[in-house]
């Protein structure tokens, strides 16, 4: 019966041992060996402690310090062994990946997935990856908003009517005398000035609104998620205020109530409707355009008319003709 049961004892510890060199994997980590070994520590030993053992092998089995005895190759490998076990052990991240395939030794495959991603994912924090993301969208948006911005002003500024306005204007508040009246100028040099001052005056007195509007950094990503708590905030005490006045409390709508039901009912984007003049605001105001049922029977009939002024073009019937004949067909004119 004691034969047995010291049996039993050996058979199970052989066991237990096979196990644990099952967890340890060739190519991973420290291969076969155990990294706290290598370095002669235990597995609760603090980092601290890991830093100061790796400090005093690294002073006997440097490659420089080893005598003749030991050859080259046998002593690089030697160094290798305790820093490859200390730079496993001295990153948390590693080492909690290590522990758990000692621990785990079932899970071959995540192991070998968990090892390599963090060997070859780049070291980078993502929040870094992100705020330089949002900076270059933030750069992107100004951008263009800028380049939207001179191309109106740009266009503006060949427009006939608006030259007058700005040139009257100009001599109004003397913008020309203070520029023209020195004659050491050459024309082109007079005409240049006299440009420059009618795109300053288009600027300041042109009222462009919607996309072509002058660029905001307020409206730029990083701005509007610095301040996205607070845009949230607004929201819900607006969206409650508006409950209680108009659902409530059957308050009847203000202008600028009003104003807020039109876009939302013509589906209108803030930059279309910013965009819109005064003048066709009040008209939506006369028609009622707030109320869904004028709103939606408003825009019908705008469509119809859409529909009937494209039926009329001859553009448009040239644009019809040419897709009944199909869009593969070429014709030439050799008369």
């Amino acid at each position: 019966m004691k034969i047995k049961s010291h049996l039993f004892i050996v058979i199970f510890n052989v066991f237990l041992n096979v196990c644990y060199v099952h967890s340890l994997v060739e190519g991973l980590y420290c291969g076969v060996e155990n990294c706290y070994d290598v370095l002669g520590v235990t597995r609760e030993s603090s980092k601290s402690a890991i830093g100061k053992a790796y400090r005093n092998l690294a002073k006997k089995l440097h490659p420089d310090v080893q005598g003749a005895d030991v050859s080259k190759e046998e002593a690089e490998k030697n160094f290798r062994r305790i820093a490859t076990a200390y730079e496993i052990l001295s990153d948390n991240a590693s080492r909690e990946d290590y522990d758990y395939m000692v621990d785990n030794p079932e899970e071959m495959y995540m192991h070998y997935y968990r090892y390599y991603r963090r060997r070859t994912a780049p070291n980078v924090d993502i929040r870094l990856i992100l705020a330089v993301c949002i900076t270059i969208i933030s750069g992107i948006q100004y951008y263009s908003a800028w380049d939207r911005y001179e191309t109106a002003i740009k266009y503006l500024t060949t427009v006939q009517k608006y030259r007058i306005h700005a040139t009257e204007i100009a001599k109004k508040e003397g913008l020309f005398n203070e520029s023209t009246n020195k004659k050491s100028k050459d024309k082109s040099k007079e005409k240049e000035e006299k440009e420059q001052i009618i795109r300053k005056v288009i600027e300041e007195k042109m009222d462009i609104r919607g996309g072509y509007s002058k660029p905001d950094w307020k409206q730029v990503l990083w701005f509007q998620l610095i301040i996205l708590p607070y845009t949230i905030y607004q929201y819900v005490k607006w969206y409650i205020i508006w409950i209680y006045k108009f659902n409530i409390r059957k308050e009847e709508y203000g202008e600028e109530e009003k104003l807020y039901l039109i876009k939302k009912h013509l589906k209108l984007s803030r930059l279309e409707f910013d965009a819109l003049e005064d003048h066709t605001r009040e008209e939506y105001l006369e028609l009622g355009l707030w109320e869904k049922s004028k709103a939606l029977e408003w825009k019908a009939e705008k469509e119809e008319e859409l529909k009937r002024e494209l039926s009329q073009s001859a553009r448009h019937k040239a644009y019809r003709r040419y897709l009944k004949k199909g869009t593969g067909r070429l014709t030439f004119d050799d008369s």
